[in-house]
């Protein structure tokens, strides 16, 4: 038996849009804010996070910041301001090669993903400046894919206040982002972080994003076991790989452990919900 990516995978990019303007927008007035801001990479994640925004709350209130490392592809600057001109923005460029650079100055034995999470870092650090200057809600643009996998940098692009697209797969978010109008140069390139010179995501993975979304669909959706997977024709060492790599990665998906030495421990006894006020 095989499993046709384009079947499981499939979404009502119109339903899934008007969702998730209404949560986004419920989500961000509700603690007084009518403002967002989100770094605008070049990439289709983040392209797709800036059109829900703007339909979301209109171009006037979503701010976009581009910042380049002295490592990134110029390619990434021009994609992501055509992004923003395309919306009507005027997206803010604010290089952070400088003091990348300077921090590693006298670290030469510092390898490629240690400067791609310090990068990651220091680019939330100026969107959540700007969220203090401004008074404008950090929006994430981490996908399905990326936060089981924990392919993200803790602290860095995966700390935001919300992440729009957090439960859609890549392959998910690229049906999207063809809904919603994202040019097309940016929906077929290879999809990539950008932290050192020609990295790509699906080379550091080692797989396709499509070869890993229908594995995860039906491990985590359909709850499959290990067996079922491999009924469906997925290769054991796969199955296996992206087992190991979900249950690893949990840290990343959760709040920062607290020992417990009381009687209420938040996040333990002491359970409220987000909008919790009295």
């Amino acid at each position: 038996m095989s499993v046709d990516p384009a079947v499981v995978l499939r979404i009502a990019s119109e339903s899934v849009t008007q969702v998730i303007e209404h949560g986004l927008r419920r989500e961000v007035e509700r603690v007084g804010f009518h403002r967002v801001v989100l770094g605008l990479s070049g990439g289709l994640d983040s392209a797709v996070v800036a059109h829900l925004a703007v339909r979301t709350f209109g171009a006037e209130q979503v701010d976009l910041i581009c910042m380049p490392a002295s490592t990134s592809n110029p390619e990434s600057l021009a994609h992501g301001q055509l992004v923003a001109q395309g919306l009507g923005i005027e997206a803010i460029v604010q290089p952070i090669g400088p003091q990348i650079d300077l921090y590693f100055s006298d670290k030469p034995e510092a390898d490629a993903g240690r400067r791609g999470n310090k990068v990651a870092r220091e680019r939330m650090t100026l969107l959540y400046d700007h969220s203090q200057a401004h008074h404008a809600m950090v929006l994430g643009t981490s996908n399905k894919t990326e936060l089981l996998l924990g392919y993200s940098t803790l602290w860095g692009d995966s700390a935001c206040a919300i992440m729009p697209i957090g439960d859609l797969y890549k392959t998910q978010v690229r049906t999207l982002a063809r809904f919603l109008g994202v040019p097309d140069v940016v929906i077929e390139k290879a999809p990539s972080a950008d932290l050192w010179v020609g990295q790509t995501d699906e080379d550091e993975l080692g797989f396709t994003y499509e070869a890993v979304d229908s594995l995860l669909y039906h491990l985590v959706e359909r709850r499959f076991r290990r067996e079922p997977m491999l009924e469906l024709g997925f290769r054991a060492e796969f199955v296996d790989e992206i087992t190991r790599r979900m249950r690893t990665t949990q840290f990343k998906r959760k709040l920062p452990v607290i020992l417990k030495l009381s009687g209420r421990t938040i996040d333990r006894d002491f359970l409220y919900p987000r909008d919790w006020t009295g």
